[in-house]
């Protein structure tokens, strides 16, 4: 394993953790979802063309939080999938500080997309306590859209709302997300990952429905933020 270094900001940066690091850390990571609190799973593809928005996200995340805690708290569970069939999850996680280190320890790795597993996970975690909502963030679909559907449509009859979105205009991932946000009442929405503001706004928006439902986001709509664009689509 390589020592620590700098990230092209300048900033100090861990070594890349070893699968066997990751796993003891993410087993431990977090804290059981606490009564009264919102569930979301925040879901990210981190093959190797994900490195800048993984990058990005990690910036940005503490911003869920925040809205969150004025809609009424929340927990948030870190699910990804990278290199050759690795997909993994965290634990619950109640605060911005546990889930940016979990992410500092993961490093972007080529591999496909693994979205149907990210959707089965999901559906494990919906049948054994209180829906979740699922944000997920991509650029790519590498699967067969009809199996992907047969998933999200089966989220969407256990109240499973998902926010789906892309990075850049891919056509086959752009008709895959219109379709699992469609089937689960949720919604979708693109972004450029040199508008890091625009990204932060949809992550908001989507924390505050996870934190406080509908009448969370109408109130983050009402600020003028991304969740009008959001509360348009939402079943």
């Amino acid at each position: 394993m390589s020592g620590a270094g700098e990230d092209k900001r300048g900033r100090a940066v861990a070594a890349p953790a070893s699968r066997a690091e990751i796993d003891a850390f993410l087993a431990a990571a977090g804290l059981p979802a606490e009564r009264g609190r919102g569930r979301l799973i925040f879901a990210l593809d981190a093959t190797m063309s994900r490195r800048p928005t993984w990058d990005l996200a990690q910036d940005l995340q503490a911003r869920m939080f925040r809205t969150a805690a004025s809609h009424g708290g929340l927990v948030v569970q870190l699910v990804y999938y990278r290199g050759f069939r690795e997909c993994r999850a965290s634990r619950f996680m109640s605060g911005g500080e546990a889930l940016a280190d979990a992410m500092t320890r993961v490093r972007v790795a080529a591999g496909l997309t693994q979205i149907g597993r990210v959707l089965r996970h999901v559906l494990d975690e919906a049948k054994t306590a209180p829906a979740p909502v699922l944000v997920f963030v991509g650029d790519a679909m590498e699967e067969r859209p009809d199996e992907l559907a047969d998933l999200a449509g089966r989220l969407g009859l256990l109240g499973v709302k998902a926010f789906m979105f892309q990075e850049g205009r891919d056509r086959a991932a752009e008709a895959a997300f219109r379709q699992i946000a469609l089937l689960t009442g949720g919604a979708y929405a693109t972004f450029d990952a040199s508008a890091a503001e625009r990204l932060a706004a949809l992550l908001s928006a989507a924390a505050a429905y996870a934190a406080g439902g509908r009448a969370a986001l109408e109130l983050e709509a009402r600020r003028g933020t991304s969740a009008e664009l959001l509360l348009a689509q939402l079943r």
